[in-house]
């Protein structure tokens, strides 16, 4: 069983608009509320390919409750519930154009960061993979996802890290090392404190660098130019095809659950950049973020191209 980790989840609000009128009432037509969070995409797209996936994180209030009701019916729910509210996202669509309210979430108490930490060791005996991805909650310490990957690793399970800023630096800077992280070139730029090119063999030394030793798996999403991929030693360039985008939103977590799913039925290297990459591209020709056709799944297999650099 894969089990997917949402510490911070929210409702994500869409309000498609002709036109954003400021200063004035905006009326919307169309509204859709979805269950969100970067690691509910994930556990979405996880469900749809007909992996055995539970999720877990943190819910509360009656956003929890929408958030509970609103998984896909083949996801074991296994989320803890604390004081406060699950937060609101929202996505204004106007003119071509996305404009987002984000609610910063509730405050996660000492003891509700303890219980949790418990409550998910129980979940680690039935599970294989852990898929951790997005923030931490305010009240949650830098070092948190570090504990969490202890756990797992002391159970034996693979953990798959999609995570930036403080935290994934914490973790790269820690002895305690995830399965698999997929940075893009912004966040390696971040992490690193200089521009990182999509050049190979900049990536090449980048990904060779102290900070990124004992990481079974580095992949870096380059966008239209495919993806770049550390796996121990050996270095792959993933050639995709021109594809026509709908919505890149989730794609990331597509490709996420796409690297969880290739460790838990232990594919081969070829074969996990294949089907991360390919969930990712099937997300991009989407409306719905988070989802996959999988009717267009081995067409797009085959047009996938994988080599060593």
């Amino acid at each position: 069983m894969i089990l997917t980790v949402t510490m911070n989840p929210s409702i994500d609000i869409s309000y498609p608009l002709e036109e954003l009128k400021i200063d004035t009432v905006n009326r919307v037509a169309e509204v859709s509320k979805t269950a969100g969070g970067k690691g509910l995409n994930v556990t979405r797209v996880l469900a749809e390919i007909g992996d055995d996936v539970a999720a877990t994180g943190l819910i509360g209030g009656t956003n929890g409750e929408f958030l509970l009701q609103n998984l896909h019916p083949n996801v074991q729910s296994s989320f803890y519930n604390i004081s406060g509210a699950t937060r609101n996202c929202i996505a204004i669509l106007h003119e071509g154009k996305q404009t987002e309210i984000l609610e910063a979430g509730p405050t996660i108490t000492a003891v509700e960061a303890r219980d949790f930490q418990e409550h998910f060791r129980s979940l680690m005996a039935e599970a294989d993979v852990v898929s951790i991805s997005g923030s931490l909650p305010t009240g949650l310490p830098t070092e948190y996802y570090i504990q969490l990957i202890e756990m797992a690793n002391q159970a034996g399970n693979k953990v798959v890290l999609d995570c930036y800023g403080a935290a994934l630096e914490a973790v790269l800077k820690s002895d305690v090392k995830p399965t698999a992280i997929k940075p893009n070139n912004e966040e390696l730029s971040q992490l690193l404190g200089r521009e990182v090119s999509k050049d190979l063999d900049e990536l090449k030394a980048v990904l060779s660098e102290p900070l990124f030793e004992g990481i079974e798996w580095i992949i870096v999403s380059l966008g239209a130019d495919g993806a770049f991929a550390k796996h121990w030693d050996t270095f792959y360039k993933v050639d995709i095809p021109k594809i026509q985008v709908v919505n890149p939103v989730g794609s990331g977590d597509s490709t996420v659950a796409g690297i969880s799913s290739a460790l838990s039925h232990q594919e081969d290297a070829v074969s996990l950049l294949k089907k991360a990459n390919v969930l990712g591209m099937l997300n991009a020709q989407e409306k719905m973020t988070g989802h996959v056709n999988m009717a267009n799944y081995d067409e797009l297999y085959k047009q996938l191209h994988v080599r060593t650099v």
